[in-house]
């Protein structure tokens, strides 16, 4: 379920790029120095994000930038940046990884997920010492996640993808302070979309093998009704990012503005169009992304109210804009 918040390469500027790259060793030398060798197969771009947006917001003193050579770059020098924000992402890298390995294992027998896990095990209780409460907060979804799963058509695509948005809108408060409701707004609605795109992602491989998947019973109902399936997913996907970049955009982030942008307006819709184009036999639907959103209109607010808000005491599942976003 890693890898769908990347960026548009294409859009950024050269020197863009590379400090999106530098930011991206950054976290791998992190993953490296705190966690040990294996935990560097752990590295994805959605904690790369994260990263980068804190280190964005919170403009650390204690930033170190260098360059080194490491084992997929051994000829070349790359540059490299780190600081309180890339270790915050790596140890959070390890902690989803190993739930993640884990649940390779348990749910379907994976033999890479067995060893994964046991490889992670010594990082994964650093972090859950580091980190007592994401790690707890962590768990609780998860379960909750699992429990929601087995009931199988029972369980609304609603409640699952609201109870991953939870466990992410928590990872992505970093600290209790006046950026904590928008950054956990932002990583609801993140984790929501990542949870459903994943979903759609992998339709047809469960539909053959007979594992969940939320979309399933709700492709069948529109296929019946000649509902335009994939079209509603554009729509119910775009929502949800819409949402996450209201919250982004009332962050008072100036550093590497753009190049967050450039994920959140248009990197992570390159899977989805990937996807969108092979299930439809079409290319991509220009100007169905948000991003033109310019954020919150005149007069409405960016951050919701307390009572929208996926605040630290949500129970997982139980997220705002349920019923307000979506009706799968």
């Amino acid at each position: 379920m890693f890898g769908y918040i990347r960026i548009n390469e294409a859009e950024l500027r050269i020197r863009e790029l590379d400090l999106y790259r530098s930011y991206y060793c950054g976290l791998c030398e992190d993953l490296l120095g705190y966690h040990g060798r294996l935990s560097q197969l752990t590295l994805n771009y959605d904690t790369t994000f994260l990263a980068l947006l804190l280190t964005s917001l919170y403009e650390p003193a204690d930033e170190i930038r260098g360059e080194g050579r490491c084992i997929a770059h051994p000829l070349k020098k790359h540059s490299f940046s780190r600081n309180t924000y890339t270790k915050y992402a790596a140890d959070m890298t390890v902690l989803l990884a190993w739930y993640s390995s884990r649940d390779d294992w348990e749910d379907e027998r994976k033999l890479r997920g067995l060893v994964v896990s046991g490889a992670l095990r010594g990082a994964f209780d650093t972090v859950c010492a580091g980190h007592p409460e994401k790690a707890a907060h962590t768990a609780r979804c998860l379960e909750r996640l699992r429990e929601l799963e087995k009931q199988g058509e029972g369980a609304t695509a609603d409640e699952t993808g609201a109870c991953f948005g939870g466990l992410l809108a928590e990872i992505f408060a970093y600290e209790e302070d006046a950026w904590a409701p928008a950054l956990r707004h932002m990583g609801f609605y993140l984790g929501k979309y990542i949870y459903l795109l994943d979903a759609y992602d992998d339709l047809d491989r469960d539909a053959e093998s007979g594992s969940f998947n939320p979309l399933l019973p709700v492709r069948k109902r529109m296929v019946e009704t000649g509902d335009d399936f994939d079209g509603y997913m554009r729509s119910l996907l775009n929502m949800l990012m819409a949402s996450c970049c209201r919250a982004f955009e009332a962050l008072p982030i100036v550093e590497n503005v753009d190049i967050l942008r450039n994920i959140l307006y248009s990197g992570v819709w390159t899977k989805f169009e990937e996807i969108y184009a092979k299930r439809t036999g079409t290319g991509a639907d220009a100007g169905s992304s948000p991003d033109e959103d310019p954020g919150p209109a005149d007069g409405e607010d960016a951050v919701p109210s307390a009572a929208e808000d996926p605040g630290p005491e949500t129970e997982p599942g139980e997220g705002p804009g349920q019923s307000r976003e979506t009706t799968v």
